[in-house]
């Protein structure tokens, strides 16, 4: 299976590239920075919004770990996941995008995380940017997306203990009543999902144990 993951260079991105290349995939990088260097991939040096159907022909699955964390980019979320997903309408081309966990529901009222009293101010502007991207792969039947809400403390630096408890549109704990996750483990959810294929037109979440 060929697969292109774009922001590869990043935190998200590196270890998704790991995962795959563990699990026996084709991977491609698609990176905006000509330093970022990877003797086992292919890699392609191009702005997300340079994309082509043409550039994305030919992959099984492209998955978009692309990030902005500034209040004067934080509306790229939304116009990536629009551009992508314009990009493989029509195709059987799956598109994974690595969003946030600010719209996972905590009661049956559906109440979302970002809207509840204790959601920190400070991640209240890329809750809301993740959201709108969130909106905009919802609203599609012409492209086969699926939307990656990690659990709400997600950390770069946790180990890859090898096991993840799945999850839909809710908020899951772990056996500490935490919702956490590591990097790792998160990139073992998404490689594992595409060979899965459980979460198709869907939002998955995922938790893992602390190691």
């Amino acid at each position: 299976m060929k697969v292109a993951i774009i922001g590869a260079n990043g935190k998200s991105g590196s270890n998704l590239v790991q995962e795959a290349l563990k699990q026996g995939y084709d991977v491609t990088a698609i990176v905006r920075n000509k330093e970022y260097k990877n003797g086992d991939v292919k890699v392609v040096y191009k702005d997300i919004f340079e994309l082509s159907k043409a550039d994305l022909e030919g992959f099984d699955a492209v998955i978009s770990a692309f990030a902005a964390w500034t209040p004067e980019t934080f509306g790229l979320h939304k116009k990536v996941a629009k551009h992508l997903a314009d990009a493989l309408s029509g195709t059987k081309t799956r598109l994974l995008v690595i969003g946030g966990a600010g719209t996972l529901y905590v009661d049956d009222k559906q109440t979302m995380v970002m809207d509840t009293p204790s959601f920190p101010a400070g991640y209240m502007g890329v809750a809301k940017a993740t959201a709108e991207s969130f909106s905009e792969l919802k609203g599609r039947s012409d492209v086969l997306w699926t939307y990656v809400s990690p659990a709400g403390d997600y950390d770069a630096n946790g180990a890859r203990t090898g096991k993840y408890v799945l999850g839909g549109d809710n908020l899951i704990l772990n056996s500490k009543n935490e919702s956490y996750i590591s990097y790792a483990d998160l990139a073992l959810a998404v490689i594992d999902e595409l060979k899965n294929g459980a979460f198709v037109q869907k939002r998955f979440t995922a938790v893992g144990e602390r190691a």
